[in-house]
């Protein structure tokens, strides 16, 4: 017991760290089973993260009630925007949905409530393992409650074909509304709980260096699998500090591992999980 007590304390950090990043990677692993390429899941974990920031330094809201709020912001603005972009598709939509990323970075690095390029600092580090893991294991309840209904058929439907899904009276723009902002709901959750798990957050921590890192985890993982997100997320955060002796070269990691699953594995980690071999594409 003593042992793993001081291999948490050695490790919380990355603990912590691996439980957000794997709930932020299922929160795009969502839109990309419905066959949406859309990248805004950091505008939404950053509207999340100053939502929460905000109302417990300034108006000493406790973490739940927070949290709660957040959500409920990330939710309402994945839903309006899926609105003017459901009929986007392929590179087009991912290109609309990064650029609203950039205009969400882009006012919050311009409002003083935000606190500008320098961010928030003094946040409550109130954001335990035992909070941050038992938001991931509710994500994972409910999309696997999900995976269960009708729903997930519709939304599989509508990656596969979508004509094949309007033929049978799928409402293809309402089921990519609702994954988006069931996306952003979880990015949400993730951005509030990466906030309170920081000491400090700025603009930059929700740029597109966060939505590449999420889209990387989920491509590495596999693209329509929550165990793919969860495995790609799981390994990429530990793997960089595993190889720390490396310096600077390190930082090339998710590149060279996501090369070589493009290559050896194109259905990512999780398909290795199910066939337990890998085979070269030529």
């Amino acid at each position: 017991m003593s042992a793993l007590l001081d291999f948490y304390a050695k490790h919380s950090r990355l603990i912590d760290q691996i439980g957000v990043n794997a709930i932020l990677a299922l929160s795009l692993s969502v839109s990309l089973q419905a066959g949406q390429l859309a990248l805004a899941q950091a505008a939404f974990m950053g509207i999340a993260a100053y939502v929460s920031t905000i109302l417990a330094v300034n108006a000493h809201w406790p973490l739940f009630a927070t949290i709660a709020v957040a959500v409920l912001a990330s939710t309402v603005v994945a839903a309006l925007l899926a609105y003017p972009v459901r009929r986007l598709r392929g590179v087009f939509l991912a290109i609309a949905t990064i650029g609203f990323g950039e205009i969400v970075r882009v006012v919050a690095n311009n409002l003083s409530i935000t606190g500008g390029a320098e961010g928030i600092s003094s946040i409550p580090n109130d954001a335990t393992t035992p909070v941050i893991y038992g938001a991931l294991v509710l994500v994972g309840l409910t999309l696997f409650v999900l995976s269960r209904t009708k729903f997930a058929l519709a939304v599989a439907l509508v990656r596969e074909d979508e004509y094949a899904a309007r033929g049978v009276g799928v409402d293809v723009g309402t089921i990519r509304t609702l994954s988006l902002a069931l996306g952003g709901a979880i990015a949400g959750l993730g951005g509030a709980l990466y906030a309170h798990a920081s000491f400090f957050i700025t603009p930059t921590d929700f740029g597109f260096q966060r939505m590449e890192q999420i889209l990387v985890w989920c491509v590495v993982g596999g693209v329509t699998s929550p165990l793919g997100a969860l495995l790609g997320a799981t390994v990429l955060s530990i793997l960089p500090e595993a190889i720390r002796f490396l310096a600077d070269y390190r930082e090339i990691t998710n590149g060279v591992i996501l090369l070589a699953v493009i290559l050896f594995a194109p259905g990512g980690l999780s398909s290795l999980w199910r066939r337990g071999t890998i085979r070269v594409r030529v």
